[in-house]
């Protein structure tokens, strides 16, 4: 039983890491990439849909993306959506059948900032690290009455092993991720 809530644990707190190391992926730095645009919206016949369904992401050149649309119709709600995204500063132009977006050269004080967000999505997944913690040691807690207190406690001791190295994790990753950014 013990054995079950430290997996379960763990395997949660890999996927908020993964979660974690997405969402710094969607922060620009100096290039476009495909990851920059994964987690746009696009009201397509009035649903939210996510912008790699309806259309082929690719790189022109180091600041500038392609997108092509599968349906030709959804250009100017793919535009839109690219256009009010926060934090992208993006100009899409629409040609009849791709939208080019080109993103703007970063200044030393976008850097900065989009260094804060960064920051702000780590501090967020470490939440997120953490509160799994909370529910799996009260998990081994309700285990007491049935296990003893010598093997909670040392579930408890790999519990916190466990959540040192995935904030640990979420730490480099968020590391590597500000000196990307802040590299000109």
């Amino acid at each position: 039983m013990i054995a079950e809530v430290l997996s379960d644990v763990t395997t949660r707190m890999g996927k908020a890491v993964e979660v974690a190391k997405d969402d710094f992926a969607t922060v620009r730095t100096g290039r476009a990439n495909p990851q920059m645009f994964q987690k746009i919206l696009v009201n397509y016949y009035g649903t939210p849909t996510p912008l790699d369904q309806l259309a082929s992401l690719n790189n022109a050149e180091a600041r500038t993306m392609i997108v092509s649309p599968y349906d030709k119709s959804a250009l100017k709600d793919i535009e839109q959506a690219i256009r009010d995204v926060p934090n992208l500063g993006a100009n899409p132009t629409n040609d009849g059948s791709i939208v080019r977006v080109t993103l703007p050269e970063l200044t030393q004080e976008r850097r900065k900032e989009y260094v804060k967000i960064v920051r702000t999505k780590g501090e967020d997944a470490k939440v997120a690290v953490r509160n799994i913690r909370r529910k799996g040691k009260d998990d081994l807690d309700a285990l007491k009455s049935e296990v003893g207190d010598d093997d909670v406690a040392r579930a408890e001791k790999e519990l916190e092993q466990v959540t040192k190295s995935h904030i640990d994790a979420i730490d480099d990753a968020l590391k590597r991720k500000e000196a990307e950014l802040l590299e000109i």
